[in-house]
């Protein structure tokens, strides 16, 4: 199955609007009205993840499910609708729904979802990875947590043992510790794990925007609402609710969210009745809320609240040798799902990483070792492949003369030209290094930037955005570049 690969059980018009900007992120969409469509595309494609319709003409997603239930290796399928229920959501959860969403659909949700590691049969203490063997938990259908430095380890052993409560759980940590994935390891840990797991993020929206995200509102409530809608409360009903970064919350929404904590039922927007729900919330921040209440930015009974049971993320700097465990499991998810032959950290590449204090910390670390494993290319992976410093380049061997000898270099120029009838140019370098054909011992930039930009394209079977971000520019750039290489006539393609 390759999560670059979706399925969108479900009308054309109905992903109009976000198919450009996931085709432009390099996925390859399947839209199919039917089961046998549907069986067709997963069949030859092999999809990560399917988005299915409730219902559509001639087709029931419980008819989908049923066939996930009978194979294990079946892709997840996540349900999305525009008129969802809560005893819906709860219904299609049960038979073995990744997710229930309301429409319309958010392209990062998409992606976010789709990187997400597929769920794994748990690994035996005899196994080992990468020739090592890091500690994990799973819970059922939940994240893989590795590491085993006790910092790590001492997180996990308190989210265990509150797992199974109703408690609140504030979880807290720098950007990239992975606490929506801690989130996502307590509900699946917790006797709510065969319901609804929810996440909103409460920076992404407005107040006015938030509330009705949260609470639902009624048809006519304010302009715009042409239909009852449902919230995110009562969506979750009978499973996990998730703030994530709480603390961006308007304080008037915050004495609103206290309410609900307490007794449990909420207010729909221009509605005239109170809903009873039952939701175990968490909350995650990447800020000192004890700070934020000081500063009169947070509401302290609402930090009380929360705060029942606190968990707060080691940083990547903090856990060790989990630096490693983690550069290794990443290598040997993106060899998998790239198909490439294994990859083996080289020993510069290990020196480098226990060096470097990794500000985006987990996240970050993911994202280096998808980009080394792109650029590594089948060999051994070097600092150079991390692309974190131009000085890093090159980073392919053809692309490197020949280190035979000191003279080496100049040898080879001596030759060019002798061949060419011309003397070696003063620095060694040769005409042919406007081709790419550089003998000398060093590449001038400009032609190492433009070699480095090919491989990039190379790296990622010609797909411009996914190229642009291995090497670091945006895509402007990178469309400037090769107009730029096309006008001198070097080639690019």
């Amino acid at each position: 199955m390759s999560t670059r690969r979706l399925l969108f059980l479900a009308p054309a018009q109905a992903i109009t609007a976000i198919f450009p900007s996931l085709r432009d992120a390099g996925y390859e969409l399947g839209i199919a009205e039917n089961l046998k469509g549907a069986s067709v595309f997963i069949r030859k494609s092999g999809p990560g993840v399917i988005f299915a319709r409730p219902a559509l003409p001639g087709f029931r997603v419980e008819d989908l499910l049923a066939v996930s239930a009978e194979d294990p290796n079946f892709p997840p399928v996540i349900v999305t609708t525009d008129k969802g229920s809560p005893e819906e959501a709860e219904r299609l959860l049960g038979l073995g729904a990744r997710d229930y969403w309301l429409e319309p659909l958010d392209v990062e949700r998409i992606m976010a979802v789709a990187r997400e590691p597929r769920k794994a049969a748990p690994v035996p203490p005899s196994s080992t990875l990468g020739g090592h063997r890091p500690q994990y938990a799973e819970g059922q259908g939940g994240p893989r947590i590795v590491g085993r430095h006790p910092a790590i380890a001492r997180v996990l052993q308190l989210a265990r043992q509150v797992a199974a409560s109703k408690a609140t759980v504030l979880i807290t940590g720098e950007s990239g510790t992975g606490k929506e994935m801690f989130a996502r390891y307590l509900h699946a840990m917790s006797k709510r794990a065969r319901g609804p797991f929810v996440a909103v993020n409460c920076a992404a929206l407005p107040e006015h925007l938030l509330e009705s995200e949260l609470f639902g509102h009624e048809k006519g409530a304010f302009t715009g609402a042409i239909a009852r809608k449902l919230g995110k409360f009562e969506l979750a009903t009978g499973g996990t609710l998730l703030l994530d970064e709480i603390s961006e919350m308007d304080m008037a929404l915050q004495a609103k969210l206290l309410r609900v904590l307490q007794e449990g039922e909420i207010d729909r927007v221009g509605g005239a009745e109170t809903v009873r729900v039952d939701v175990r919330v968490l909350a995650t921040t990447n800020r000192d809320l004890e700070d934020w209440v000081k500063q009169g930015k947070f509401r302290q009974d609402l930090y009380f609240r929360l705060n029942v049971i606190p968990l707060r993320l080691p940083s990547l700097r903090e856990r060790g040798d989990d630096v490693l465990e983690l550069a290794r499991f990443f290598v040997d998810m993106y060899v998998r799902e790239y198909k490439l032959p294994p990859v083996a950290l080289g020993d510069a590449a290990v020196a480098w990483l226990k060096q470097y204090d990794f500000p985006g910390n987990v996240r970050e670390l993911q994202n280096l070792m998808e980009r080394a494993v792109l650029l590594a290319n089948g060999r051994p992976v070097e600092p150079c492949h991390f692309l974190l410093e131009n000085e890093a380049w090159p980073l392919f061997e053809e692309d490197i003369p020949d280190a035979g000898g000191e003279d080496s270099g100049d040898a080879a120029v001596a030759a060019t030209s002798a061949a060419s009838g011309q003397a070696p140019p003063a620095g060694g370098a040769t005409p042919e290094a406007a081709t790419g054909q550089f003998a000398g011992p060093v590449i001038p930039l400009h032609e190492m930037e433009r070699i480095m930009i090919i491989k990039g394209l190379e790296a990622t079977s010609g797909n411009r955005t996914q190229a642009a971000e291995l090497l670091g520019i945006s895509v402007r750039t990178l469309r400037n570049k090769l107009n730029e290489y096309r006008s001198l006539g070097l080639p690019v393609d």
